[in-house]
């Protein structure tokens, strides 16, 4: 065995170690609540959208409002429903996936550059949940599903990517192997390893990648253009490098949308860069902006968010929004708020998490209700309607239940829902 092989094995070791150590803590805690998966919107096919009760659907799928969501994985027969061990969904733009005890299964319609990591040949949709085969010692932790490319991070902080690997004209190397080449299997990043980056989180966004590593450091590969590498080059990079003016930040969180990125540092200030025809940097710009707006380096977002502490950040295509220490929730960007405002009538709740997808955005607050608002034409703002919401609106069909988690893809909404409140 290889020096490098051998330390990744350690690695997984320890980190199955640390999740013992976890289990055994947990386990003398209360009896867990049964939680369900419940989803929404539109489904690109390729049964993305699975609806407990109705048969798969290799066409196209609207639901206007939340329905329980079907997951079985193939090695078992159990739907990731009523005591579901699904412990967490990836949304894509035509594909879905799930994590489940370490392992991690994808489906969809979007394969035809490998996206969906199933192997040399396999670039057909594919209709029900199949495995991502990864190193036997690996245990999937996060999962996520970009346009034509994808990622996973692993409980030893290890990356692997696979997918599309970019061109010459939309620009190359998001999945940060040095050749802008593009791989059907998950393969593993090894420059990151190589460099002792230990990885704690990844975002994808149209033709870049931004990871951030257990030390709060922000690297980026893929296409240079619109400055959202946040290195002031324009060029590619087909490995991930660091961004240097975040340099001794440490970083918290990031998220990443079509062509910018966010980093949410310890302090509650919010850098961004990248892309802004619409105002989804939330930077000031007045209203000149135009198609070639841009921020090449990162900018620290002020206006209503200065003197306030951001606890949660969340990007969608061109829109962002975040959350404060004191539960208030702000948006900026889709050409509507060019700065950071305030959404006066969640004033009344306190907000913990948010989410953020195509013109659309879901807010969660600290009792378990669900809000959204946006562009409703996909149905993914769960209201039983298509009709677009310019204030987030409470998603009745949750009345009486508590949300404790949200995910949001490009049309497409799942949350987690508990079966009653405590």
């Amino acid at each position: 065995m290889s020096s490098g092989a051998f330390l990744r094995v350690l690695r997984c070791r320890i980190s199955a170690s640390r999740r013992q150590t976890r289990h055994a803590s947990s386990s003398s805690s209360s009896s867990p609540v049964t939680a369900q998966w419940y989803g929404w919107g539109s489904s690109a096919g390729a049964n993305t959208l699975p609806v407990v009760g109705e048969p798969p659907s290799d066409e196209k799928v609207k639901h206007d409002h939340p329905r329980k969501l079907a997951l079985v994985s193939p090695s078992s027969d159990r739907v990731g429903g009523e005591g579901s061990t699904i412990d967490d969904i990836a949304l894509g733009h035509e594909n879905i996936g799930f994590v489940t005890d370490g392992s991690a299964f994808v489906w969809g319609k979007g394969n035809k550059n490998g996206e969906l990591g199933l192997g040399p040949g396999s670039v057909e949709p594919v209709n029900r949940p199949a495995p991502l085969q990864l190193p036997e010692e690996e245990r999937v932790a996060k999962l996520r599903l970009g346009v034509d490319f994808s990622a996973a991070v692993t409980e030893s902080g290890s990356l692997y990517t696979w997918g599309w690997g970019g061109s010459a004209v939309s620009g190359m190397g998001m999945l940060g192997h040095g050749d802008g080449q593009s791989y059907s299997s998950p393969t593993f990043v090894s420059s990151l390893f190589d460099d002792g980056c230990i990885v704690s989180d990844i975002s994808l966004g149209k033709h870049h990648s931004v990871v951030l590593t257990d030390e709060g450091e922000v690297l980026t590969a893929g296409a240079g253009s619109y400055g959202r590498l946040g290195n002031l080059e324009p060029n590619d990079q087909i490995h991930f490098t660091s961004v240097d003016l975040l340099t001794g930040t440490n970083v918290q969180e990031i998220a990443v949308g079509h062509a910018f990125t966010l980093a949410l540092a310890d302090d509650g200030i919010i850098h961004a860069w990248g892309r802004n025809d619409q105002g989804q940097l939330g930077v000031p710009g007045g209203f000149n902006l135009d198609m070639y707006s841009m921020e090449s380096l990162p900018a620290m977002i002020e206006g209503n968010l200065e003197g306030r502490k951001v606890e949660k950040i969340a990007a969608g295509h061109s829109h962002a929004a975040c959350i404060t220490d004191t539960g208030e929730c702000f948006m900026w960007g889709s050409k509507r708020y060019l700065e950071p405002e305030l959404l006066t009538v969640l004033l009344s709740s306190r907000c913990v998490d948010v989410a953020c997808g195509h013109n659309y955005t879901a807010v969660l607050t600290e009792e378990g209700a669900l809000f959204t608002f946006g562009d409703g034409k996909s149905g993914c703002l769960g209201h039983a309607s298509n009709k677009n919401l310019s204030q987030p609106e409470l998603v009745e069909a949750f009345e009486g239940r508590k949300v404790v988690r949200v995910r949001a893809g490009m049309t497409q909404v799942a949350c987690l829902v508990e079966d009653s409140f405590a």
